[in-house]
């Protein structure tokens, strides 16, 4: 039986896709690999994190391209793309390409601000119109008016054998519904509620004033997003904490589980940096006690959508017994059904 009122509706899970940098194609084939496991054991969505310079997906939307193809049913997203490094329109083409290779599956979250270390990478990315880029929600909107069809110039028609379109092409029916903003502040909430976006919120938060509780903070996150979409209480909200369950872990697997949530504990007592980022507990231990430690979670008891964070440094067996866990112990206890493949 599901320990919250409403059963868990849409499980899904978030992986970085690390590989070493002497052999890229194995970490991103282990990715794929993945996001195919996924779709066998019946999770509704996979989701995949972006890292530029670093030995983490820098590109998700090809990885997700590719998945489309190997995949046919679970739904595909980005947790997050920083918008920092991206020029609107060209990622507005990307998202509709992929989307209609998908049959319709593809879920973009994006976020903003600038690029990190932007001092350090400004002169390669921008290094003409650095001091002049925006990085403000406007970026978004000019992402969201592009994928939603909005005019994109005053060109278009016939010239000579070539047809223009004023607007981004290709246009992917339903892609505007499924854009999803990645959060952490109450700002950000309330903006992503008035563009009319679904909102990603996962283990860390802003502790915006003298409150502490993680579960409270990322509740009044929830609760201002809908507070103000259009579609109120029926608005979208994605909980991404960092769950591992240890059911069928083996007793190396369980040992390096426990070790690292121990290790990344202390982050999570007060406040951290200039930001006051509060950083959630990572989830371990077998998955009755998980469910039952959800079902205390201010946040989890208001939404009924999921997409659970893999730790970022485990082997891949480490991942195949944590989602098969998860599908097919925790996912039920949560009350969670798996898709029909």
């Amino acid at each position: 039986m599901p320990l919250t009122s409403e059963p868990l509706r849409k499980l899904g899970f978030l992986t970085i896709g690390l590989f070493d940098a002497a052999d890229p194609r194995r970490g991103h084939e282990s990715t794929l690999e993945i996001i195919e496991l996924g779709e066998r054991l019946g999770f509704d969505s996979a989701w995949v994190r972006h890292r530029h310079l670093q030995y983490g997906i820098s590109s998700p939307v090809a990885v997700l391209a590719a998945a489309s193809q190997r995949t046919s049913r679970i739904e595909l997203g980005t947790a997050v793309i920083p918008l920092g490094w991206e020029n609107p329109l060209r990622l507005a083409e990307d998202l509709a390409t992929v989307d209609i290779l998908s049959g319709g599956r593809l879920n973009p979250g994006v976020s903003v601000g600038p690029p990190m270390h932007y001092d350090r990478v400004k002169g390669a990315l921008y290094p003409d119109t650095a001091e002049a880029e925006d990085f403000s929600y406007e970026r978004v909107r000019r992402l969201l008016d592009h994928v939603r069809g909005e005019p994109a110039t005053e060109a278009g028609g016939v010239e000579g054998f070539e047809v223009f379109s004023d607007r981004v092409q290709p246009q992917a029916a339903g892609l505007g519904r499924r854009m999803w903003y990645g959060g952490a502040s109450l700002r950000s909430a309330r903006w992503a509620g008035e563009n009319g976006m679904n909102f990603l919120t996962s283990s860390v938060v802003k502790a915006e004033s003298e409150a502490t509780d993680f579960a409270a903070i990322q509740l009044s996150h929830v609760r201002a997003f809908r507070a103000h979409h259009p579609d109120g209480d029926r608005a979208r909200v994605s909980q991404g904490l960092v769950v591992v369950p240890t059911d069928n872990a083996t007793a190396a697997q369980h040992a390096k589980y426990e070790e690292y949530a121990r290790t990344r504990l202390p982050r999570t007592a007060t406040p951290q940096g200039p930001a006051r980022l509060m950083f959630a507990p990572d989830l371990v231990g077998p998955s009755a006690e998980i469910a039952e430690r959800l079902h205390d979670h201010a946040a989890f008891q208001e939404i009924d959508e999921v997409a659970f964070a893999l730790p970022f440094t485990f082997d891949h067996d480490d991942y195949v017994q944590i989602l098969t866990d998860i599908a097919t112990r925790l996912g039920p206890a949560l009350g969670w059904r798996p898709a029909a493949s």
